[in-house]
């Protein structure tokens, strides 16, 4: 069952992420596909996440698709302008990737070429727009046909915690009415007021038209911890949290964290209006099956 069928029948789904390697090959991307595959129901592939080099989002998207996991092709304003864009739609179509990712991206100044020009001839809104009249209307920007249009099933991301906090659920509302299917949100561990983002969201009758995913990380140490609370724009660690994972012994962090991420999935499907969760664990792939497990989200009812 597809991620898009998943999502459609009702069923509790769940996605995870991938980094492309620093380097030509796509056995890092097969290796860890090989990891989640019978855990998760499709995979984000990053697309130069963070304005740093890696290999492209759909080099890695199909190297998942081979390996057997449904991948969900990221695809950044940052580098590309809107005949590139267009493109590489086309393109991934073509080669059975169906779920695109839509997001602004970093401004190169914060990656590893930070002279480099940004391109960002559209913005995550314009392109959702873009993206979905070329599927919908049959037709590029400037009205010339495609045969035949792309199949595409279109995603975007949100930060509930961001501010100002009482225009969030507004600000989804426009990504919606672009074009966006599925939303995947930045980290929760605030739960409660994750709550009443949802309650804002279902006012607007916005969960009756997109899936929501809000994102669920496990912390590995200290320091990933202090760097999360202090550092990512519109991450909110709560105190009784960060109290919590700075309780327990240096070398009992990840497992701690692991606990409060099965935790915090467990209360985040109880809300109405979520269709299931994004798991953030870049490089902590080995704790998917247990974090799943303990949360009562079984592989049988995702794996392939």
């Amino acid at each position: 069952m597809s991620l898009r069928d998943r999502l459609r029948a009702g069923s509790f789904a769940v996605t995870a992420e991938i980094s492309p390697p620093r380097g030509a090959s796509t056995e890092p991307v097969t290796a860890t596909a090989a990891l989640l595959r019978d855990w998760v129901d499709a995979v984000n592939v990053t697309d130069n996440q963070g304005s740093n080099v890696r290999l492209a989002s759909w080099a890695g998207s199909l190297a998942a698709l081979h390996a057997g996991l449904e991948p969900v092709m990221q695809m950044t304003c940052r580098d590309r302008n809107r005949i590139a864009l267009q493109s590489d739609l086309l393109g991934a179509s073509a080669l059975g990737i169906r779920n695109i990712l839509v997001m602004t991206g970093d401004h190169p100044k914060f990656g590893d070429h930070p002279e480099a020009k940004p391109v960002f001839d559209l913005d995550s809104v314009q392109l959702l727009w873009t993206l979905r009249h070329m599927r919908d209307q049959g037709t590029v920007l400037t009205g010339r046909a495609l045969k035949p249009p792309p199949d595409c099933f279109l995603g975007a991301v949100e930060n509930p915690a961001a501010p100002p906090a009482e225009f969030r659920a507004e600000r989804l509302g426009k990504k919606v009415a672009a074009g966006a299917q599925f939303v995947q949100t930045q980290f929760v561990f605030d739960v409660a007021a994750f709550a009443q983002w949802m309650a804002q969201v279902r006012d607007l009758g916005l969960h009756e038209q997109c899936y929501i995913l809000p994102g669920v990380g496990a912390v590995r140490s200290r320091n990933a911890l202090d760097y999360m609370r202090d550092k990512v724009p519109g991450v909110y660690v709560p105190d009784d949290v960060y109290r919590r994972l700075r309780a327990v012994p240096a070398d009992q962090t990840a497992a701690e964290g692991a606990r409060l991420a099965a935790e915090t999935i467990q209360q985040l499907s109880a809300i109405e209006g979520v269709a299931g969760v994004h798991l953030l664990v870049a490089g902590n792939e080995q704790a998917v099956p247990g974090i799943l497990d303990s949360a009562g989200v079984r592989a049988e009812d995702h794996g392939r």
